[in-house]
């Protein structure tokens, strides 16, 4: 990797760092520099959650000189997050990576988006949110085809945070700018079929890999060839 990029994974609010570990180790293995921010939140906190995650990867960001740029890959639930998160620092931006991720819409809630993408099912996960329940409520047994091993399974689902209606019906800003930077999309999984076909429209660079959604859990080392090889293709740019 160029020596002035650093690659910042981020993982959904809905879960863990552990999302991006294996990929990440791939990436410092062949001697790319990486970041995995753990994304924070507190419900004493006054700050909306969109807030507050983009001030975890902010400050978990080094003290970068001026020429690094940074390469913003989003996972899931993190996607709609990457314009709060790029004016949460000052570097430029190389380019933004959705894998498996939702694309933000200024104003739009994290439901909002879904509805956008699958109204049925939506409307049914709203009334569920309505009555009480929280999301995601996955356990070992849930995971087994996406995530097989039962190691990586298991601290998955230790580090799943289910939320509530709040959390997804915060309505999150995109900044008039965006995208400021070339955007790659990634899609693994069927309920993100909508998203890259939107990527598509707008014009991004998109590519499919027939996988579940945790797929960088299972075969990290094809996420990270991916990621890298998608990178290459951006015109005019050497990753």
């Amino acid at each position: 990797m160029n020596q002035n990029h650093i690659c910042v994974l981020i993982h959904s609010p809905l879960v863990g760092g552990l999302t991006w570990t294996l990929v990440a180790n791939q990436m410092q293995k062949r001697g790319l520099e990486v970041l995995v921010p753990v994304l924070y939140d507190s419900l004493d906190s006054e700050k909306p959650y969109w807030k507050q995650h983009a001030e975890s990867v902010s400050k978990a960001l080094p003290d970068l000189p001026q020429d690094v740029s940074v390469i913003l890959v989003a996972h899931s639930g993190a996607g709609p997050l990457l314009p709060v998160i790029r004016q949460s620092f000052t570097n430029p931006v190389h380019a933004y990576v959705f894998v498996d991720a939702g694309i933000p819409r200024d104003g739009a809630t994290r439901l909002d988006l879904m509805k956008s993408e699958d109204p049925e099912w939506a409307a049914q996960f709203q009334e569920e949110l309505e009555r009480g329940e929280l999301f995601p409520n996955w356990n070992v047994d849930d995971l087994k085809e996406v995530i097989p091993d039962e190691s990586l399974r298991g601290q998955m689902v230790a580090e799943i945070h289910p939320r509530a209606l709040d959390f997804f019906t915060e309505p999150i800003p995109v900044f008039v700018e965006w995208p400021d930077a070339p955007c790659i999309y990634i899609q693994f999984s069927a309920p993100y079929q909508r998203p890259a076909i939107l990527a598509r429209q707008s014009g991004w660079q998109a590519c499919e890999l027939d996988a579940g959604h945790f797929h960088m859990l299972v075969d990290p080392g094809a996420v990270t060839d991916l990621i890298i090889n998608s990178m290459n293709s951006i015109p005019s740019r050497t990753f």
